[in-house]
């Protein structure tokens, strides 16, 4: 490969929640002595960013004066072209992107147009932590639809409660998650249809987070929601960022894509009221930067270090673990694995099974954030050498018995 995914970085020092927070507050605990941390929790990259990123804030640290500025026409011109290469996207101009503060910081902006205080939003379950902490803490009220398995053990939406959901609960925003995090799934284009056939019958206004959309597995491809059908551009806010992709959540510097104009002015105003939403001038370039063609090419190694990573630790979790059950996501670097027959067979709870990863280096996540009940959610964007550490330290500690 072009690029370097093999590489081990020591992130230790370096300002990374993903090794240096562990024992503190929500965090994983830190490992026993003898072991090293394996960062499986926090959803970045163990992996060097492109050069292009470090390159382009290098060109503009050089020039010794950072004050008050616009977004360049390179910043919006790079936007257009990787949605139009990428994902098919036509039409795509400047006026219909706007800069955000994280991808939450656009889903708050958002909400904040289509509800009130106090109004119910409906999400689906499992979700992401950060869409459960920041909907709360903004004052709303979640209303969770369930994801199910069908007969070949896929997550799919269950129309029939959603629609269920926003009647019984006058619901008029949701929140839609595409790629969708944790469970890994690439919604077909159908799915997406029916979806939103049912928003449009309801009046629901959407959000939808496709933060993941650049990080998509072999086999499959992500279609973006606003291209399904014209009613659908009319309301949706979609989320974008270069942060998941690039490894770029610490430089903060997300976009909303919204063709509705009186809805694009009413986001903006809402954005504008804390007087706090404005783009970082390093986080410009290293978007510019990371959309130049050795970001293509970089972008393209990626999914297959990832698929391959993917297809590896599904494989080792179905051969050893027993007990463990496991839907192969289609996108995203994150494995969501529910450990319910092995705690029941073998009388532990949730937090035992954990422990005992985070005592040997294996720095998982409880999936109780993300709405699971006996599930614990993997990060596998680390080099495949780790990723083989880190299970042959499962079998051989957690799943010994």
């Amino acid at each position: 490969m072009k690029y370097d995914f093999t590489s081990i970085m020591d992130r230790h020092g370096k300002d990374a929640m993903a090794v240096d927070a562990l024992g503190y507050g929500w965090a994983p605990g830190a490992p026993k002595d003898g072991f090293d941390s394996i960062p499986m929790w926090v959803a970045d990259m163990n992996f060097p960013t492109v050069p292009t990123v470090c390159e382009e804030m290098k060109k503009r640290v050089e020039h010794p004066a950072f004050g008050y500025f616009t977004p360049r026409e390179e910043y919006f011109d790079s936007i257009i072209k990787w949605q139009k290469s990428r994902n098919g996207v036509e039409g795509l101009l400047p006026e219909h992107i706007g800069y955000e503060n994280g991808v939450l910081g656009g889903l708050l902006s958002a909400i904040g147009t289509f509800c009130s205080k106090g109004d119910n939003v409906l999400v689906h379950n499992p979700i992401y932590l950060g869409f459960a902490s920041c909907l709360k803490n903004a004052g709303y009220n979640i209303v969770l639809s369930q994801l199910i398995h069908d007969e070949k053990g896929t997550w799919r939406m269950d129309f029939d409660d959603m629609e269920k959901k926003i009647v019984e609960n006058n619901i008029h925003a949701a929140v839609f998650c595409s790629p969708h995090n944790p469970t890994g799934r690439v919604w077909e284009k159908w799915e997406i249809e029916k979806a939103m056939e049912i928003y449009k019958k309801h009046d629901v206004y959407v959000v939808s987070d496709e933060i993941w959309s650049d990080i998509i597995l072999s086999g499959h491809k992500h279609i973006p929601t606003q291209t399904i059908n014209d009613d659908t551009k009319e309301r949706t806010v979609a989320l974008y960022a270069p942060s998941k992709t690039f490894n770029l959540a610490g430089l903060v510097g997300s976009y909303h894509i919204i063709y509705n104009k009186r809805l694009r002015d009413r986001v903006n105003k809402e954005s504008s009221l804390s007087h706090y939403n404005s783009m970082n001038v390093l986080s410009m370039y290293a978007l510019i930067g990371a959309y130049k063609n050795e970001g293509y090419e970089w972008v393209d190694e990626l999914r297959e270090v990832i698929t391959g990573n993917v297809d590896f630790a599904v494989e080792y979790i179905r051969s050893n673990f027993n007990g463990v059950s496991v839907e192969k996501p289609q996108g995203t670097y994150m494995v969501f694995i529910d450990c319910k027959e092995y705690l029941e067979r073998h009388k532990l709870t949730l937090n035992d099974l954990l422990k005992r990863g985070w005592d040997v280096g294996v720095t998982w996540q409880d999936g109780t954030q993300h709405g699971g009940t006996t599930h614990i959610r993997l990060n596998l964007a680390l080099p495949l050498s780790r990723v083989r550490e880190a299970f042959e330290r499962m079998k051989k500690y957690v799943f010994n018995d």
